[in-house]
């Protein structure tokens, strides 16, 4: 194993990642300035990003709630981001246990590991310093998200991950460079689309590899699985709550019509596009979950 010319194909683009990761390696406890000041006016994302915008109901709320309400999607999306990468870090532990742990791909399990564990401590504190509370998942919740370990397994692991990541890298990367936008949240999105460049590459990587030895049921219950993925991700990122919290009165009638913004449903259905085409490529959208993926708007 320490020629890189014996390696395994599986292990010699692992070990481009890890040598990608030694030369742009971000700590967020010290790359980020948490002592700048908040910028009164700016939000906490970019308008076209919130999902009332363009609505009615967007047009009616003064600046002060529209920026209120972008500080609580903001504060959302990172939650729900903590919330998968806990679970992520959890599947790539159990991978773990059956793979070799002098391999680059094991090595790189490792590295990752450790990225979402900084990403989880980026969120925690940007939640902190936006002045926002954290969205914590029920009881109920808890047990879902907490169960899912069981039914993820083999290829959907790698699927679970894209889904989780590539759709929200996709919009991050519309809208980090924004002049509107908080400092510090584009700097904290410019540390996360950096590092999760290699993470979805990662992914990509094992899921193409595992494809070809799939059985007809396990091709059967990923397709299965992608179908739900689409719901539950919409689900998760119009959380009713954080329109109270943003000071409108009828959340859950907020998040009909949010569910139902074009421009929203656009937005997604374009952070959606490379993951949906890759999906497609490789036969995992089967015709149930392209129609539930085009009526939620991610294809």
């Amino acid at each position: 194993m320490g020629n890189d010319a014996t390696l395994l194909p599986q292990d010699s683009f692992a070990q481009r990642l890890l040598t990608g990761h030694v030369k742009k390696f971000y700590d967020p406890v010290v790359d980020i300035d948490w002592d700048a000041p908040l910028d009164p006016d700016k939000l906490f994302l970019p308008a076209e990003v919130v999902s009332l915008y363009g609505t009615p109901l967007w047009e009616s709320l003064s600046h002060e709630q529209q920026r209120e309400l972008s500080r609580q999607e903001l504060a959302n999306v990172l939650s729900v981001g903590i919330w998968f990468e806990n679970l992520l870090n959890r599947l790539l532990l159990r991978e773990l246990m059956s793979g070799n742990p002098t391999s680059r791909h094991s090595h790189y399990t490792l590295t990752e590991m450790g990225d979402e564990c900084r990403h989880m401590m980026m969120f925690g504190k940007l939640i902190d310093r936006v002045e926002a509370k954290p969205y914590w998942p029920n009881p109920y919740e808890r047990l879902v998200i907490s169960s899912l370990q069981i039914f993820l397994r083999g290829s959907m692991v790698w699927v679970g991950a894209l889904v989780g990541e590539e759709i929200f890298d996709a919009i991050q990367r519309q809208t980090l460079d924004d002049p509107e936008l908080q400092p510090v949240v584009a700097r904290a999105m410019r540390i996360h689309v950096t590092e999760e460049a290699r993470h979805i590459g990662f992914a990509r990587d094992a899921l193409v590899r595992r494809v070809p030895t799939m059985s007809k049921a396990e091709l059967a219950y990923t397709r299965l699985c992608v179908a739900i993925a689409a719901p539950l991700f919409v689900h998760l990122m119009t959380n009713w709550h954080m329109y109270v919290r943003a000071g409108i009165e009828d959340g859950r009638g907020a998040r009909r019509i949010a569910r139902a913004n074009p421009h929203a449903q656009r937005t997604l259905g374009i952070g959606a596009a490379n993951l949906g085409a890759s999906l497609d490529k490789q036969g995992l959208i089967g015709p149930l979950g392209k129609r539930i993926w085009r009526r939620r708007g991610l294809l």
